[in-house]
C-alpha cells in the first residue's frame, strides 16, 4: 500500500511540474532526476528480438531437409502437442507425395504484433520431379515467453496454405517409354517395346517331352541356329545329366521374329517350351550363346523397384512400378533414357474427396543413348572371353571413344525384367555366384599389372639420364644385386638366358634382371619416387573419368606405403613396382589408356563410351567429343624408344609375341605381361598393344587384355588380342585360338608351350 500510495504522490508532482513548464515564458521542462524520498521511475516495455532471424533458420534447416533442426526451433507449446517423429513424418510424406526434390524460401515481411506474438511471411517454391515448380505465399507464426528466443507456433499452412484443416496431395504420374541404347552404327543393344505386341521369346527345356533319337537331333540343330551357338554340345550339357526328368532346364531369350520362324518346328518336334512377352530386350549379335547381351557391363541393366526403396523413388518422381537403370549406361544416364515425367497433383479433402488441380505437367520423351561401341566387335570381344574371368577394352587410339568393353564371366541382363519365367532360378543362381558376374572387371577389377607395367619403368629409366635406349645390361636366369637374388622367367621355364640386351631388347625379352637393375639403380641415385612419379603421370592411381565410373587403383610410393602399410620405403619396394608388382593396382581400362596414348604421341584421352544423346526428334542433348586428359611426361625420344621396343616385342623374332602374331600382317605394337598374384599359383595373363595402320577408313585402336588367373599373357592374352585385331581390320575372326579345334570351339584345355622364340614370360 505504501509503495502504491508513493506511485501516486510521484505522478501529481510529474503533472504539476509539466502544467508549470507549459504555462511559463515557452520554456522546455526538463525531466526531473529525482526527488527527494521518491525512488526512480520503473522501465516496462521491453524490446522484442528479431523475428526474422529465427524464421529464416527455420526456412533454412527446411532447405536442408535437417527436421531434426526444425524441430528444435518449435515454440514449447507446439512441441508439447507434436512428437519429433510425427514432424519429420509429416514433411517426409509431403515430399514424397508431391515428388519434390526441392525446397526454396524467400521472407517478404515480418511483423511483431507485441513482445510474445509475432508473424513472418514468405514465398516457398517446391520442386516437383512430376509437375516442375510450385509457388506459395504463407506464414508462420511466432511466439515467445519473457526473455526468450521466437519459437515457431507450426501449423500444416507453415508448409502450404492449402495444407490447412487436414488437406493433403495426391500425385499422378505419367512416365515415357523408356529409351534404347544403341551402338556406333544404330544397332541396338537394349530396345523398348513399343506396343503390346511380344517382342521377346523365352525358352526352356523339360527333358523327359524330348523325342527320340531324330527328334532330338532336329530339335538341337534348330536350338543351334536359333541361339547362335558353334555346336549343340552346350545345350546338350544343361540337360544330360538328367535326362527322363520333368526338370525345368532354362536356356534363354532371343527375339521374338527369331522365335516366331521355328516355333512351329519346335512345337512338333516337343521338348521345348516358351513364352512370348513384351519387355526391354538385350541384343546379342547372334554370337553370345543362349541369346546372352552382346554387353552386359558396359550397357548395364534395369530391373523393377522395389519395395525397399519404393518411398524415395517416388520423391523422385517414379509412379513405382517403373523399371530403372542397374549399372552401366543403364544406370548412369537413367534421367536420359526416362525422360521427363509428367502428371498432376491434387488437391484432397480430409476425406479424400477431390477439391482441386494444383499443378500439372506434361511428360516430356526421353534421349537415346548412341554409344561408341562396336556391337559386332564387343560381341566378338564377349565371346573371346567365355570361360575365362577376365576383360577386354578396345579404344580408338586417337580419341579415347571406347569400342568394346567386356566383361567376363557375363550374365544376362534379358534375366531382370518382367515375364521371363526363367527370372527367378537364373537370377538367384547367378547372383548368388562367387566370380561375380556382374562386376565389370574392365573398370572395377583392380590387378598388379605385371610385365605390361615395364612400359612405365623403361619411361623411367630413360627420363632419368641414367639410361638410353641402346644401354646393355646382361640378363642372366637371375639377378644378384644389392644382395638381393630374384629369378628371371626364363629360369622357370629352364631356358636359357637371354644374355646381353639393350633397353629395348630388355622391353622386347621383357628381360626381369633388366628392370630389377632399373628399379635399384634409380633408388640408389636418390630417384626413390622416379617410377611411382611416371605411373602417376601414365594416368595410374587416378580414375579415368569413363562414364559409368572406374577405379582408382593405388601406385606404390613411399607415401602410399606409409599410410597404407605404416611402414618406409626401401629399396625392395622400387625393384619389384620396375616389373609391376610390390601393391601396385590398376585397372585394365587405365591401362589401355595409356597404352594409346603411347600409340597416339603420348595424349591421354578420356574414355567415353558414349557417342551422342539424341531425342526421337533429332535434338542432340549431348554429342562426343575427344577429351584430352593430359600428355604423357615424356621427351620425344624417349617415346619413340618405347613404340619401337613394343613394334620389337611382335615384329622380332626373340620377342614375347612374336610367335603369336604370325601371319597377322597388321602393324601392331604390344607387350606382354604376366603378374603375380599372392597366394595364387597361376598368375593373370595381359596383352597391352595398338595398331598403327593410319588407314583412312578406320581409325587405329588400342586394345588391352586381362585374364585373371591362367598364366603367361603370350599363351592366352596376346591370341585374343590378335582375334581382335583381325576382327576389326579384317571383318572377323580368321585364326582359331590354341585351345580351339576351330573358332569358338574348345578342343584342348590349354595352348602348347612354346620355346625360346616368343615362349611368354611371367
Amino acid at each position: 500500500m505504501r509503495r502504491f500510495l508513493t506511485s501516486v504522490l510521484y505522478a501529481l508532482l510529474v503533472s504539476a511540474l509539466l502544467v508549470t513548464g507549459c504555462a511559463g515564458n515557452g520554456a522546455q521542462p526538463t525531466a526531473p532526476t529525482g526527488t527527494a524520498g521518491l525512488p526512480d521511475p520503473v522501465q516496462t516495455t521491453e524490446a522484442a528480438p528479431d523475428p526474422d532471424q529465427a524464421a529464416r533458420e527455420f526456412l533454412d534447416v527446411w532447405e536442408a531437409g535437417d527436421y531434426g533442426r526444425m524441430y528444435a526451433l518449435l515454440s514449447p507449446l507446439t512441441r508439447d502437442g507434436l512428437s519429433q517423429e510425427e514432424f519429420t513424418q509429416r514433411y517426409e510424406e509431403l515430399m514424397r507425395s508431391g515428388a519434390f526434390t526441392g525446397v526454396r524460401a524467400e521472407i517478404v515481411s515480418s511483423l511483431i504484433m507485441s513482445a510474445k506474438r509475432a508473424e513472418v511471411r514468405y514465398r516457398v517454391t517446391l520442386d516437383s520431379a512430376v509437375v516442375g515448380e510450385l509457388t506459395r505465399d504463407t506464414r508462420i507464426d511466432l511466439t515467445r515467453d519473457h526473455g526468450k528466443a521466437w519459437g515457431i507456433a507450426w501449423t500444416e499452412a507453415a508448409i502450404l496454405p492449402e495444407l490447412a484443416e487436414g488437406r493433403q496431395l495426391s500425385l499422378t504420374t505419367i512416365t515415357p517409354t523408356r529409351a534404347n541404347i544403341y551402338d556406333r552404327s544404330g544397332d541396338a543393344f537394349a530396345s523398348e517395346a513399343t506396343a503390346d505386341q511380344p517382342n521377346v521369346a523365352s525358352l526352356w527345356l523339360v527333358p523327359n517331352e524330348i523325342g527320340d533319337e531324330d527328334t532330338e537331333e532336329t530339335m538341337l540343330s534348330t536350338l543351334r541356329r536359333l541361339f547362335g551357338l558353334a555346336s549343340t554340345d552346350p545345350i546338350i550339357d544343361r540337360y544330360d545329366r538328367v535326362r527322363g526328368t520333368n526338370f525345368f532346364i532354362p536356356l534363354g531369350v532371343v527375339p521374338y521374329e527369331d522365335y516366331r520362324s521355328v516355333s512351329g518346328l519346335l512345337n512338333s518336334l516337343g521338348g521345348v517350351k516358351a513364352v512370348t512377352y513384351s519387355t526391354r530386350y538385350y541384343y546379342g549379335s547372334g554370337l553370345t550363346p543362349f541369346g546372352g547381351a552382346a554387353s552386359p557391363h558396359a550397357v548395364g541393366y534395369v530391373s523393377q523397384i522395389q519395395e525397399s526403396e519404393l518411398d524415395d523413388r517416388r520423391a523422385q518422381g517414379y509412379a513405382g512400378d517403373e523399371y530403372i537403370g542397374r549399372s552401366g549406361i543403364e544406370a548412369a544416364f537413367e534421367d536420359q533414357l526416362r525422360g521427363l515425367p509428367g502428371g498432376t497433383l491434387s488437391l484432397l479433402g480430409p476425406e479424400g474427396e477431390y477439391l482441386e488441380r494444383l499443378a500439372s505437367r506434361e511428360s516430356e520423351p526421353p534421349y537415346a543413348v548412341y554409344t561408341n561401341l562396336n556391337r559386332e566387335l564387343q560381341a566378338i570381344a564377349q565371346r573371346s572371353l567365355e570361360g575365362f574371368a577376365g576383360s577386354i577394352v578396345v579404344l580408338e587410339r586417337d580419341t579415347g571413344a571406347v569400342l568394346a568393353m567386356a566383361s567376363s564371366p557375363a550374365f544376362d541382363p534379358n534375366l531382370f525384367v518382367g515375364g521371363n519365367p526363367n527370372l527367378r532360378e537364373e537370377t538367384l543362381q547367378m547372383l548368388g555366384q562367387a566370380s561375380q558376374p556382374y562386376v565389370n572387371r574392365a573398370v572395377q577389377g583392380l590387378y598388379p599389372p605385371g610385365s605390361v607395367f615395364k612400359i612405365v619403368t623403361m619411361a623411367a629409366a630413360l627420363e632419368s639420364g641414367l639410361f638410353e635406349p641402346d644401354t646393355v645390361y646382361y640378363c642372366g636366369s637371375d639377378w644378384n644385386e644389392a644382395g638381393y637374388v630374384l629369378d628371371d622367367w626364363t629360369k622357370d621355364r629352364e631356358l636359357p638366358p637371354s644374355g646381353d640386351l639393350t633397353l629395348q631388347g630388355g622391353l622386347m625379352r621383357s628381360c626381369n634382371p633388366w628392370f630389377y637393375h632399373i628399379g635399384l639403380t634409380l633408388y640408389l641415385n636418390d630417384l626413390e619416387s622416379a617410377i611411382s612419379d611416371m605411373a602417376a603421370g601414365f594416368g595410374l592411381g587416378s580414375p579415368t573419368g569413363v562414364e559409368i565410373g572406374d577405379e582408382a587403383g593405388t601406385v606404390p610410393s613411399p607415401e602410399t606405403k606409409l599410410e597404407r602399410l605404416g611402414e618406409q620405403w626401401n629399396d625392395r619396394d622400387p625393384v619389384q613396382l620396375a616389373i609391376g608388382q610390390n601393391f601396385l593396382e590398376v585397372t585394365p581400362v587405365q591401362v589401355a589408356r595409356y597404352i594409346a596414348a603411347i600409340g597416339n604421341g603420348g595424349t591421354l584421352y578420356r574414355p567415353q563410351l558414349v557417342n551422342r544423346i539424341e531425342n526421337a526428334e533429332g535434338d542432340v542433348l549431348q554429342e562426343f567429343v575427344p577429351e584430352v586428359q593430359g600428355e604423357l611426361p615424356i621427351s620425344p625420344e624417349t617415346l619413340t624408344a618405347l613404340q619401337e621396343a613394343m613394334v620389337m616385342v611382335v615384329k622380332n623374332e626373340r620377342g614375347t609375341a612374336y610367335r603369336k602374331m604370325l601371319g597377322l600382317n597388321l602393324n601392331v605394337a604390344g607387350k606382354t605381361g604376366t603378374a603375380s598374384t599372392t597366394g595364387i599359383a597361376e598368375p593373370h595373363a595381359w596383352f597391352g598393344g595398338y595398331s598403327y595402320e593410319e588407314r583412312e577408313d578406320l581409325p587405329d585402336i588400342a586394345v588391352v587384355v586381362m585374364i585373371e588367373n591362367i598364366g603367361e599373357g603370350s599363351d592366352w592374352a596376346a591370341p585374343i588380342f590378335r582375334r581382335i585385331m583381325e576382327t576389326y581390320f579384317r571383318g572377323g575372326p580368321r585364326t582359331p585360338f590354341p585351345w580351339e579345334s576351330r573358332l569358338w570351339v574348345r578342343a584342348t584345355p590349354e595352348p602348347e608351350d612354346g620355346d625360346e622364340n616368343g615362349t611368354p614370360e611371367p
